[in-house]
């Protein structure tokens, strides 16, 4: 028997038979076809890359938001929230009436509500996020919950933990969620800590192993922290030392949110969804988790919008490209990775080609390399379009961040890539004000500054053994 043959068919019934799997379970045509090119021309590790990590688990529903089972309590909850977004729809702003497609979207695909009189305040990098976070906490009364990609061990982390320990020995309640694989440096002694000390504490979705596990790309990115039902804190910023910006450190460029008012209450209620999952305990949409008379200043719409592998369609991608086609004049856009698929590419160049001002703010230089290239790989079509693409020379830009027509904010956890679209848990925030939207556009041309406007012709001229990668790269971009 000529076993070379024999092991050449099985091989081959192999990569047919893991070829008709992607083509049944993954929804994304872009993404079948980049996990099949890996599986047909690399041998063995391709297939397993697939099984590993590409297996699509919105369709096995490893997570459920719908915490409201009752189905009478859950039409009633569905609508109150529309009455809500009702009453703000009703605002003499014009900001509303122009984006009311898009906020109608996010009310009907993921029960987000609008909400009015919220005080908003932008937090430019860690130096202005930690001392605000950190006073909110010190005058939490009745709960603090907490919940982050990556915090990671450090001082900052430190000053978090004895601030949390304290409040929950007074008797606040004190929840914390971590993500097992971006939180992996306080999965033991610190972790222990906070427990030992009154804190409930619970690794969102655990890993085993690190290295093999199949769960890391099905990641909680969420950035959130909730203080009494009132105060919310969301955004680009993670718990970590490098955010400080040291000198002798790199400097990292980055935009969180806190807002104050009933626009929390919906943060509130995704931190709940995601407790309920990781902790096993049922903890209830409680009254005292939403604040009844929120001291708010402010009079900016705010409306929280969520996805992830748990939700029925790819709602943060849907509400970019709402908001893409929704803009007239100016466009801005901030981003540390840019892999956005077809379909925001098309939206992209149809504004773009429309009239609409884009500009498109990049890294010099990315912490991976892979990534860079795939991202370069698309900004010849963009800039053939009429978009202005600037790359930041000052540091590593980590904000996700965009800017509608001076008039509408987008700051949130989600990068415009598939990664954030398709594979992890995150949130943004839209905020509907345009003092906050000319605030975060100065911050933007702000940053602009250190920034290097790439050149269409200068960039069309570089040499094919260049280029030549990030195309190849751009095959396997949905993997990214």
């Amino acid at each position: 028997m000529d076993w070379e043959l024999v092991g050449t068919i099985i091989y081959i019934v192999i990569i047919v038979a893991t070829c008709l799997h992607i083509v049944s379970n993954i929804h994304s045509t872009e993404k079948a076809l980049a996990y099949m090119l890996v599986t047909i021309f690399v041998p063995f590790l391709g297939i397993a890359i697939y099984f590993a990590f590409g297996l699509d688990y919105r369709k096995n529903k490893l997570y459920s938001k719908k915490i409201v089972t009752d189905k009478t309590i859950r039409e009633e909850l569905q609508r109150r929230i529309k009455l809500e977004s009702e009453k703000a729809w009703s605002s003499p702003e014009p900001v509303i009436q122009r984006h009311k497609k898009l906020a109608l979207y996010l009310l009907n695909d993921g029960m987000s509500p609008l909400s009015g009189n919220n005080e908003v305040k932008l937090l430019v990098n860690g130096e202005q996020k930690f001392p605000e976070v950190l006073e909110a906490l010190h005058n939490a009364r009745h709960h603090i919950h907490i919940q982050y990609y990556i915090f990671e061990d450090g001082e900052i982390a430190d000053q978090i933990k004895d601030v949390l320990i304290q409040k929950a020995r007074e008797g606040v309640q004190v929840r914390f969620i971590y993500d097992d694989f971006g939180s992996r440096s306080i999965r033991k002694a610190f972790v222990d800590e906070l427990r030992a000390n009154g804190v409930e504490a619970y690794p969102f979705y655990k890993v085993l192993f690190i290295l093999l596990a199949n769960r890391v790309n099905y990641r909680n990115h969420r950035k959130i922290i909730i203080v009494d039902g009132c105060v919310g804190f969301t955004g680009g910023i993670n718990v970590s030392d490098r955010y400080v910006n040291k000198p002798g450190q790199l400097y990292w460029r980055d935009t969180h949110v806190k807002i104050t008012g009933p626009g929390v209450y919906y943060l509130q209620y995704l931190f709940i969804c995601d407790w309920n999952f990781c902790s096993g305990k049922r903890l209830k949409l409680h009254p005292d988790y939403f604040c009844a008379t929120p001291d708010a200043k402010g009079k900016a719409i705010v409306q929280i919008a969520a996805s992830g592998p748990d939700s029925d369609h790819p709602t943060l991608m849907f509400s970019m490209e709402q908001a893409i086609s929704l803009t007239e004049k100016e466009l801005l856009i901030t981003t540390p990775y840019f892999i956005p698929g077809q379909k925001i590419m098309d939206a992209l160049v149809v504004a773009a080609m429309s009239g609409v001002q884009i500009k498109l703010l990049v890294p010099g230089e990315s912490d991976s390399a892979f990534i860079n290239m795939a991202a370069r790989s698309y900004y010849s079509e963009l800039m053939e379009a009429g978009v202005e693409i600037y790359q930041y020379k000052k540091g590593f830009i980590h904000a996700k961040t965009v800017v509608s027509d001076g008039e509408l904010a987008i700051v949130g956890t989600a990068n415009m890539d598939n990664r954030s679209f398709e594979m992890n848990f995150e949130v943004i925030s839209m905020i509907y004000d345009p003092e906050t939207a000319k605030e975060l556009r100065d911050i933007f041309y702000g940053d602009l500054k250190h920034s290097v406007k790439i050149s269409l012709k200068s960039w069309k001229k570089r040499p094919f053994y260049k280029r030549l990668p990030e195309r190849l790269v751009r095959l396997f971009s949905p993997l990214l």
